[in-house]
């Protein structure tokens, strides 16, 4: 996934766009999430969606905000979910984008490390440490991302 939108060529906004940029006053993240300020100002106090501020304080919303703001919405109306299930399941979720985060990087790695020739023979620690071959007779080799 890219991680800046493109814009079509439309001549008035850059190539592409940042979705982390924080470029919303809350009056318009607001609009576009469609619901009330105030209501923006809770989740804000509560942690579901915390803005960036601007020099002012003022608070500064993303692309990708607005589409957290939707999310609980979406989550509290339609699943009927109260505030404390989605802050669980937003906190569960950004564990899965860490995690998706880590398998893409050990896949990397295994990618570069197979030559073809040779078998995927690792063993792992009980603290998770991963270790290329088999740890017999001799200290084993930690993996590492460069």
């Amino acid at each position: 996934m890219s991680d800046h939108l493109e814009t079509d060529g439309h001549p008035h906004l850059p190539d592409k766009l940042d979705p982390d940029a924080p470029i919303f006053v809350i009056s318009v993240a607001a609009q576009l999430a469609d619901m009330h300020p105030q209501t923006l100002r809770g989740y804000d106090r509560l942690g579901l969606v915390v803005p960036r501020r601007a020099r002012g304080r003022g608070r500064r919303y993303s692309l990708n905000d607005v589409a957290r703001l939707r999310h609980v919405q979406q989550l509290s109306q339609a699943e009927g979910i109260n505030l404390e299930g989605i802050r669980r399941i937003l906190a569960l979720e950004a564990d899965i984008d860490v995690l998706r985060g880590q398998l893409a990087q050990l896949t990397a790695l295994l990618r570069r490390l197979d030559d073809g020739n040779s078998s995927r023979l690792f063993t792992a620690a009980r603290t998770g440490e991963v270790h290329l071959g088999r740890t017999r007779g001799r200290a084993p080799r930690a993996i590492t991302v460069r």
